[in-house]
């Protein structure tokens, strides 16, 4: 029973207390005055009556009321309704008050000046019950009586209100006296005793009626279940005013602890609202700050860190803007706003779908049938108040939905003297599959579910709706949740179950309220004000009532406890989608043999099946199931095992815990706990090690909730033991229940504790103390048995290493990583990395100090959870540390022993070959190489899992190598090698990779390399950490030299060569001397260059070179002036060195200069002068320019002295020179640096500018302008046209008709222009013609780009009329003789001049700066370093992403522009950026298009040393070389030329001499640092180092090659692998390719890899492996006939070895076929030439040509059939062409009658089944059953393994096939009925194959014989 109203209140408004116009109210009276014991009186009633304060107001209101909510200091909540109605003030009432405050009654003085002005007062009624009407209605009584002036005194009603006690819950009690008594009422109210002491036929239904004694009657109906909260309709009104989406936020944030706040401008919305958020969360109780009405006042309240539900005003809402973690709801507009920082956890899908469609159901019956063409006539929304218990219905399913199974996971661990009960958060997370889930995981941490734990935990209590639909309706919940229909039907009948227990009984029609009459209302202005009320005699109400409770019998209501019931267990885990997680059955099996192997100690069989086992473990079934096979193996507590079953049982422990998360929500590590201490090994005497030694190394074991959940389920076995024993089987026959953990127990711990607590009361003292001390010790001794268990999993095995407890679960200690290195954690570790140290104990003392404060921790949590008394706490804490150092004491024991065991059997490490001269840098390191993302190697697409494999790392002084095998068993006799030049690596960073077998995160590293390889390892446990950084180090050392000496091209074989022969030296010397004199003098002369001028400062050691093995020309006898350096130097050199000094001059690149008639070496004074261009010496001394070389064309008529001016215009003063002559055209081709910015503006000075001086300036670019004329006059084209080579015969130039040169071959070319320049058609300006710069606008000309160059270079002629000359002569279109070819950024401005031959192709050139990035993105797409499904992460998006093709592209197409500028006749110059990147690469392409004597061999490797060593491009600066120039980063321009040279060689296969593999083998080796070839940025640093003429001196130590040049000759003279085949060059050819993207082709070379071998292209490594794969003897083949067939993986495999083309096959059989003979044989090249020289004789004589031979040998293949490429790539320059040469060459040499020719039998072989006919002839064949014999023409097909047979020898179709792998003997035969008659019997016989047998007959026995004999060897190759 309760009081229907504890306090009643008249709160007025305080005239005394008004401070600036804020009003206060205070307590006029309150009853009763004492506060009641079990409720205190709560404070600041006040603030809650009027919340947006206290004011006064010139009109009168109407009267209002609502309900507020207070909490008490013992947090329970009371209701406060406020009735408040407004008295007016006399003016002398408010006289009374201050006088200085009477005009501050409010703000408007016009209100002072009224007659009156009204005040608030409020009755307050304090109550702990929420009836919302009944306390409406009561209070407006009061109101009523005082306003109408009813007979009744107020006090009575007041009395009675005070005094009403009405039933809490239960709905009727009958046995109860009567609720009001008022036996001692004054007489005056007699008759209200009627109304009281009703008959006795009314008594029911007065037990729920009250009446405050002033005719008034009310119903008040109480609940049946007061645990069920009652909404009335305030849930349905919250979804009405914010929608189903809002309000499930509000929901979702309210239970994962988040600020919400409500905004309305009605006081009784906000408080219905809050109670709604609060119903729906039922069955969890919201217990933070819960205020649905906050004054104005405590706005503070809402910067609380701390959650809550508050309501505020509207009126305050600018107020709670500045709020920036508060959600906040606005009831009036209907919206939910969510701060940007707040994340809201919605619940999990399908549910949350599943209860909106549920919600939009009951709120809108009709959006279902909007559609229907016959919607129901009726479908109107339940009443408001079903619909608010529909509402709740829904959210009651969906917590039974969420909590469902929950008691499954309550541990019980005390069940006297009160049921202690935990919550196993995790088990019931993995049960559900949710782990993931962040909603459950929030609601399950949180407050309120900690709540409802303690609430609904206790097995034995009463059980209300919730218990009943968790426990019984979960099937039915599960079953229907996919079907709406079944879930409302549902839901209206829990709706109604809710209903009933709000109204028990049917709506009674006896309420009886009086409100106040009109007239009263109407007539207030002269309303008395609210009276003073007699406190003594509501006091004598009170007491009265007081007293009669005590004397009245106790009311004794039975509690209905029963035991709570469990509900099904949670079965299978279901996953997201609702599918039952399945494991196959399969993989359970892999499991339980392994074990059972293991077990059996078959060793092989379980290693077979080991990786497998560890894949499977992924699985949580395949977990569970090892704990359950291995717990099959422990007896009594033990098994010992041998090394090798302890080492797989521990593999298999890691591998299951490894994925268990640190919750452990499958309850995996909770079942391999107890076998951690069960399996051990014997280490020695009394020894023992077991296996959580090994297993300490996962996150689980630093977990506290881990160890206590476990603790909790122990202690909970063990007192269900307990009282199992007290009831000694008395339980035995209940229903079987089942258990959480699956297994059938017959009474589960909650079903006992429940029954032992029914018990409870009746049992005696002595006994209940019994079972609490019995309870209180089990838990004590297992607390004994975790510290123990504890200290075992944190101790680590060698606690002398200072490496202690993680962070995460051990607090404030670091980390403890315990070597699980199972056999020996030595390993194979040397002992020098355990470094001894002093402070072993110090060390120990630390760890073991560690885990004592985390196992202290432990026990105090557990042991005050579950009750254990102080004094066993005490003994705990001071057993804790004695535990610890026991065992320590023990581990140091296994810890010694355990380093004596033999080390695990690793696999043996494999040395890698070496070259001549490199040596090991440091010793194999053990490391396991990760597959990255190129997924070849790992068996992901078919073929074997090469990767991962295992194996060593070592570093030498040139490479960087793996070599191992691979992990998987099954493929584990292959060799794995991976390798790559130190310097090469580009990028190198740390990694921590998960190996699959052994399941430890390890240290390793990524290492890239530019030549495309990429290698993850990951160091094995034996490698200290020390030791790989120690790697590390070195490793950046070799990488990063200090100077370019260091690099291994120099370093190499230095150690070894100690004893040095004398006449080397000797030559050494002199060179050196000659070298330093050089630098002498050369540096004399730039001290004194550096004091004029700051330009170029030469790049200095630091900075990145590169090294070339360039002769490169000086002044040595060349220099026109005799210098008397030169004269010095030259006679220091002895005789014997003048030979090195002409082979400088011979193999320089005057010998290319001579070639193109550049200018001859002959003595100056016989030169002829009438040459137009001459090699001068100006820069002998590297003086002019530092990075040319020292010789240079430049033209006849410029002297020395002009180009020391005109260098200075240039950037690093590289002026033009010429480098190539067109030999047709006469044309020269020119490179340059760009102009200096203050270059260009001297140059192209616009001609307005006023200069008043000539300054130096404009010296300089008349001086250009001397240069560029000179260079025009050379041309024939340009004398040939004007007499005078001088500025005058301009204009006679331009009057001359069109010379016939102008006339293009191709009109295209204008169309190239404008493609290379870009496509706007109208930018102005940048093109122009001559020296001046201007807008060609400006001078009237057509714009820029479009069809002025263009018609101009097509050689168009503009159509004039009567074909007169038109009138500006200047203005004809003709094309220029010299075009400069410039970066568009740097040609800007200027004025256009219209007399001048040279014209300016402005192009947009590529940036270093974006190779640099395009080739690093380029690497990542060929060698990812990582596997992805992403679609962005694709290769064709990451190629296209890199830009690495269009850079090609732009480079191609400029060359092509080039080219055909030359070919039509006019001289190109090309000034780009410093002139020795992209210069360089158009440079050498043009001459590489234009000349076929570059696609030679000898060419090639001109051009190269030319245009790439002697012209300066700074291979080491751009190549990263050495510690300088690391930071410029590795930028491969020369690749990309390569690049470049592979895409015009796949279009142009016949044109080149080399092969694709040739470009491969210099992409290689120009960044590995082998060769000094690429060394050094120019000849001048070569010289100044002394390696620029040492080539020929040092032939000394011929295996170490300093050139890459000797070593390529030395090879091509060996083997034909760099030799191109189908090389049949035309005349003359200047190749045009097609530039394109589309064209254009990824390289190979970037994506091929060759596991078996490593890189191909250092040949000494190959011949070695073969040759130590020769030596080993085979053993002799028992087997039966041996396939000559083998496989070839695409990663692992060298293609061109194991399927090399038909000639390089025919050649090495030819040279093994002559070794055999005795024969010397002759080197390949000769015995090629005479082969083409035979067909070529051949190819005459023949009527007409084969196609094959024409193809090989000659050139009479159209041009137009050649441009576009015969497309045989490298590759698969095999069949076509291999066989023709095959037939042919027997042809010739056996000829045979009647054999065809060869034209036919190539044709025959391009036929449509492309066959190989190993024995082919006639046979007659037996048909079927019943058909008589026919000839057939038999074809026996050995590479297709099959004979077939077709009507006649032409026929194509094939009429039949008889597979020869069906075919089961060959045997003699005999004649059978209709044989061919006159055939001897011999010629029979017969093929036996699986499906029937044949029958054949040939033309005689002979040819029997043979048919015979072919299909035998055909059945034993196979």
């Amino acid at each position: 029973m309760a009081r229907l109203a504890d306090y009643f209140l008249v709160v007025g408004y305080d005239l005394d207390k008004r401070v600036e116009g804020e009003g206060q109210g205070r307590i006029l009276q309150r009853f009763p005055e004492k506060d009641w014991e079990d409720s205190p009186f709560p404070q600041g009633i006040e603030l809650f009556c009027q919340p947006s304060g206290w004011q006064l107001v010139p009109e009168r209101q109407p009267a209002s009321f609502f309900v507020a909510v207070l909490t008490d200091i013992n947090s329970e909540r009371h209701s406060c309704a406020c009735f408040t109605f407004w008295e007016g003030l006399d003016n002398s009432q408010l006289q009374k008050a201050k006088p200085s405050e009477v005009d501050e009654v409010d703000e408007e003085p016009a209100v002072v000046q009224s007659a009156q002005v009204f005040a608030p007062k409020s009755l307050v009624l304090v109550s702990r019950l929420d009836y919302t009407e009944v306390f409406r209605n009561c209070l407006g009584l009061i109101y009523t009586v005082h306003v109408d002036g009813l007979p009744v005194p107020l006090e009575t009603v007041i009395g009675n209100l005070l005094t009403c006690v009405i039933p809490i819950a239960g709905g009727s009690q009958i046995n109860e006296s009567p609720v009001c008594s008022l036996e001692r009422v004054p007489q005056a109210c007699d008759w209200l005793l009627a109304c009281l002491q009703p008959g006795q036929e009314e008594r029911e239904e007065s037990l729920r009626t009250i009446t405050l004694g002033a005719g008034d009657r009310q119903v008040i109906q109480t609940p049946i279940d007061d645990s069920l909260p009652i909404s009335g309709s305030s849930v349905a009104q919250l979804f009405r005013q914010l929608g189903i989406v809002n309000v499930l936020y509000l929901f979702c944030a309210a239970l994962t602890e988040h600020k919400i706040l409500f905004l309305s401008s009605s006081y009784q919305r906000l408080t219905d609202a809050c109670r709604g958020l609060l119903a729906i969360m039922f069955p969890l109780k919201y217990s933070f700050t819960f205020v649905p009405i906050l004054p104005g006042k405590l706005l503070e309240v809402l910067s609380t860190p701390t959650p809550f539900i508050i309501g505020v005003n509207s009126f305050f809402r600018s107020e709670t803007q500045e709020l920036l973690d508060v959600i906040i709801a606005d009831l009036d507009g209907g919206t939910v706003t969510i701060p940007e920082c707040v994340h809201i956890s919605l619940l999990p899908e399908p549910i949350l779908q599943q209860t909106q469609t549920a919600l939009s159901m009951v709120l809108d019956p009709e959006l279902e049938i909007a559609d229907h063409a016959f919607p129901p006539l009726s479908t109107q929304p339940s009443a408001l108040k079903i619909q608010d218990k529909e509402i709740r219905a829904v959210f009651l399913w969906l917590f039974a939905r969420l909590f469902q199974g929950y008691r499954w996971c309550l541990h019980i661990i005390r069940i006297h003297p009160e049921p202690v009960i935990r919550f196993h958060k995790a088990a019931f997370l993995g049960q559900r599959a949710l782990t993931e889930d962040d909603f459950l995981m929030k609601v399950l941490d949180g407050m309120a579910f900690a709540g409802f734990v303690s609430e609904r935990g206790p097995p034995y209590r009463a059980t209300d709706l919730f218990d009943d639909l968790v426990a019984n309706h979960v099937e039915r919940i599960r079953q229907e949740e996919a079907c709406p229909q079944k879930v409302m039907n549902h839901v209206k009948e829990l709706a109604e179950q809710l209903f009933k227990n709000e109204n028990p009984y049917p709506a009674v029609a006896m309420h009886k309220v009086t409100r106040p009459s009109e007239n009263s209302q109407n007539n207030a202005h002269n309303q008395k004000p609210f009276p003073g009320l007699d406190d003594v005699a509501v006091q004598l109400f009170i007491d009265h009532a007081a007293a009669k409770l005590k004397t009245a019998p106790p009311v004794v209501k039975a509690e209905l406890k029963s035991m709570v019931p469990s509900g099904p267990p949670l079965g299978d885990t279901v996953d997201r989608n609702g599918n039952v997680m399945a494991n196959s059955a399969r993989r359970l099996e892999v499991v339980r043999n392994c074990i059972t192997y293991i077990f059996e100690n078959k060793m092989l069989e379980a290693k077979k099946l080991m990786p497998a086992v560890l894949r499977a473990l992924k699985g949580r079934a395949a977990r569970i199931c090892l704990t359950q096979e291995l717990n099959q193996h422990v007896l009594q507590n033990r098994a010992v095992l041998d090394d090798q079953q302890f080492d797989y049982i521990v593999r298999m422990m890691n591998c299951t815990l490894q994925d268990c998360s640190h919750i452990d929500e499958h309850g995996i590590a909770a079942a391999l706990l107890p076998l951690v201490t069960a399996f051990c090994r014997k280490l020695g005497a009394g020894i023992t090690q077991f296996a959580y030694s090994c297993v300490q190394e996962h996150m689980v074991w630093t977990t506290m909730q881990f160890w206590e959940s476990m603790f909790y389920s122990d202690v909970q076995s063990h007192i269900r033991a307990l009282y199992l024993e007290t009831e000694e089987g008395g339980q035995q026959n209940n229903t079987e229940q089942q258990d959480g953990s699956g297994s059938g127990r017959e009474i589960s711990a909650l079903d006992l504790a429940s029954e032992q607590n029914r018990l409870w009361p009746t049992l005696s003292k002595e006994m209940q103390a019994e079972r609490v001390q019995k309870e209180e010790s089990t838990v004590f001794s297992q607390a004994i048995h975790y510290a123990n268990r504890m200290s075992y999993l944190l101790l680590p095995l060698d606690t002398s290493k200072n490496r202690l407890l993680r962070s995460s679960g051990l607090g404030d200690v670091e980390s403890v990583s315990n070597s699980y290195v199972t056999n020996s954690i030595a390993g194979s570790m040397a002992e020098s990395y355990d470094t001894e140290s002093g402070f072993e104990d110090a060390e120990s003392s630390d760890v073991a100090n560690s885990v004592v404060r985390f196992i202290n921790r432990f026990v105090d949590k557990v042991c005050n959870e579950s009750g254990v008394t102080n004094e066993h706490l005490k003994a705990l804490h001071t057993m804790i540390p004695d535990i610890v150092q026991m065992h320590i004491e023990t581990l140091d024991a296994v810890h010694r022993e355990s380093k004596r065991l033999p080390p695990i059997q690793k696999p043996k490490l494999l040395r890698p070959t070496l070259l001549p001269g490199e040596e090991l840098v440091m010793d194999a390191m053990r490391v396991h190489l990760i597959p990255d993302g190129r997924e070849e190697a790992t068996g992901l697409m078919g073929g074997p899992p090469l990767l991962p494999a295992e194996g060593a790392i070592f570093l030498t002084t040139y490479r960087l190598i793996f070599k191992g095998t691979p992990t998987d068993p099954l493929v584990g006799e292959q060799v794995v090698t991976r390798s790559f030049p130190i310097a090469s690596l580009t990028k190198e960073k740390r990694i921590s990779v998960t190996l699959p077998m052994d399941q430890f995160v390890q240290e390793g590293l990524q290492l890239r390399s530019s030549t495309f390889q990429l290698m993850k390892i990951a160091f094995d446990e034996e490698v200290a950490s020390d030791l790989a950084e120690v790697f590390r180090k070195h490793m950046h050392k070799l990488r990063y030299p200090q100077h370019v000496q260091g690099t291994f091209a120099f370093t190499v074989g230095q150690c070894g060569k100690l004893v040095v022969e004398h006449k080397t030296k000797d030559k050494n010397q002199s060179l050196r001397t000659l070298s330093k004199n050089l630098v002498k003098s050369a540096k004399k002369t730039i001290g004194r260059q550096y004091v004029t001028r700051k330009k170029y400062s030469p790049p200095t050691w630091e900075n990145r070179s590169s090294l070339q093995s360039e002769l490169d020309e000086d002044e040595i006898s060349v220099s026109e002036e005799v210098d008397q350096s030169s004269l010095t130097l030259s006679s220091t050199i002895r005789s014997s060195d003048r030979q090195t000094m002409s082979n400088v001059v011979e193999r320089a690149c005057c010998r290319d200069y001579q070639r193109l008639g550049l200018g001859t070496l002959s003595n100056s004074l016989t030169r002829s002068k009438n040459e137009p261009f001459r090699i001068s010496t100006v820069n002998r001394m590297y003086t002019v320019c530092r990075s040319y070389p020292g010789l240079l064309i430049v033209p006849q008529s410029i002297p020395d002295t002009t180009i020391h001016r005109i260098c200075r215009c240039y950037r690093q003063n590289r002026f033009p020179v010429v480098c190539w002559r067109n030999s047709r055209t006469k044309a020269v081709l020119l490179r340059s640096a760009g102009l200096h910015a203050k270059g260009v503006v001297g140059f192209f000075k616009s001609p307005n500018a006023p200069t008043a001086v000539p300054s130096q300036a404009d010296s300089t670019s008349l001086e250009q302008e001397k240069y560029l004329q000179a260079i025009i006059s050379s041309m024939p084209s340009y004398s040939e046209n004007s007499g005078r080579n001088t500025l005058s015969g301009f204009t006679s130039t331009h009057m001359s008709t069109s010379d016939s040169s102008d006339k293009l071959r191709q009109p295209k070319i204008g169309a190239l222009m404008k493609q290379v320049m870009g496509t706007k058609e109208d930018v102005p300006g940048t093109f122009s013609r001559g020296g001046k710069w201007g807008s060609i606008r400006g001078s009237g000309r057509l714009s820029a780009y479009n069809p002025d160059v263009g018609t101009r270079l097509a050689g168009k002629e503009s159509p004039q009329p009567n074909g007169g000359p038109s009138e500006a002569l200047f203005l004809r279109q003709q094309k220029a003789y010299l075009y400069i070819i410039g970066d568009k950024a740097q040609l800007k401005g200027g004025k256009q001049d219209s007399f001048q031959q040279w014209e300016v192709v402005p192009i947009e050139v590529c940036d270093v700066r974006q190779v640099k990035n395009s080739f690093k993105k380029l690497m990542k797409a060929c060698v990812p370093s990582s596997s992805t499904s992403d679609p962005n992460m694709s290769f064709q998006r990451c190629l296209e992403d890199s830009e690495w093709m269009a850079l090609l592209h732009r480079v191609l197409q400029v060359s092509v522009l080039v080219v055909e500028l030359l070919d039509t006749g006019s001289s190109v110059m090309v000034s780009l950026e410093d002139g020795w990147d992209v210069t360089t690469q158009v440079v050498s392409l043009v001459q590489l298009l234009s000349d076929p004597y570059y696609r030679t061999f000898d060419g090639f490797r001109l051009l190269v040393e030319k245009e790439w060593l002697s012209f300066g491009h700074r291979f080491s600066h751009r190549g990263a070389q050495t510690l300088g120039s690391q930071s410029s980063g590795f930028t491969p321009v020369f690749l990309q030329f390569l690049d470049c040279v592979h895409q015009i060689h796949l279009q142009f296969p016949m044109e080149f001499e080399f092969s694709q593999y040739y470009l491969k083998f210099l992409a290689y080796h120009y960044v590995s640092n082998r060769f000094r070839t690429f060394l050094l940025d120019s000849d001048y640093e070569r010289i100044e180092l002394g390696v620029l003429y040492e080539e020929k001196g040092d032939r000394k130590t011929p295996q170490v090659c300093k050139s890459v040049w000797d070593y390529i000759d030395r090879l091509n003279k060996k083997t034909p692998i760099f030799y191109n085949y189908m090389f049949s060059p035309e005349d003359e050819e200047v190749l045009r390719p097609y530039t394109f993207i589309s064209n254009l082709k990824v390289w190979d070379f970037y994506m091929e890899e060759t596991l078996s071998e490593g890189p191909s292209y250092d040949w000494e490594l190959r011949g070695r492996q073969e040759r130590v794969a020769e030596e080993t003897p085979e053993k002799p083949d028992t087997s039966g006939p041996k396939s000559q067939r083998r496989i070839v993986w695409p990663c692992y495999d060298s293609l061109s070895k194991a399927v090399p083309d038909a000639i390089t096959k025919l050649l090495q059989d030819l040279q093994s076929l002559e070794a055999e003979l005795g024969q010397t044989s002759e080197k390949w090249k000769d015995t090629w030439d005479k082969i083409k020289t035979t067909q070529r004789t051949e190819t005459k004589l023949e009527s007409k040509p084969s196609f094959s031979s024409s193809l090989l040998m000659s050139s009479n293949l159209s041009h137009q059939r050649r441009s576009q490429g015969v497309y045989l790539q490298e590759s698969g320059v095999g069949s076509s062409i291999n066989l023709a040469l095959d037939c042919e060459a027997s042809a010739t040499s056996t000829p045979v009658a009647g054999r065809t020719s060869t034209s036919t039998l190539y044709s025959q072989f391009q036929s449509t089944e492309s066959e190989n006919r190993s024995f082919e002839g006639i046979l007659f064949k037996k048909g079927a059953l019943l058909k008589p014999w026919k000839p057939r023409w038999f074809v026996l097909d050995k590479t297709k393994h099959q004979l077939r047979y077709y009507e006649t020898r032409q026929d194509k179709e094939c009429k039949g096939v008889i597979e020869l792998a069906d075919v089961e003997s060959v045997i003699p035969g005999t004649p059978t009925m209709g044989a061919p008659k006159n055939i001897e019997e011999k010629a029979f016989f017969d093929l036996k194959t699986t499906k029937r047998v044949y029958n054949f007959c040939a033309q005689d026995s002979l040819n029997a014989q043979l048919w015979m004999d072919s299909v035998q060897s055909c059945l034993s190759d196979a």
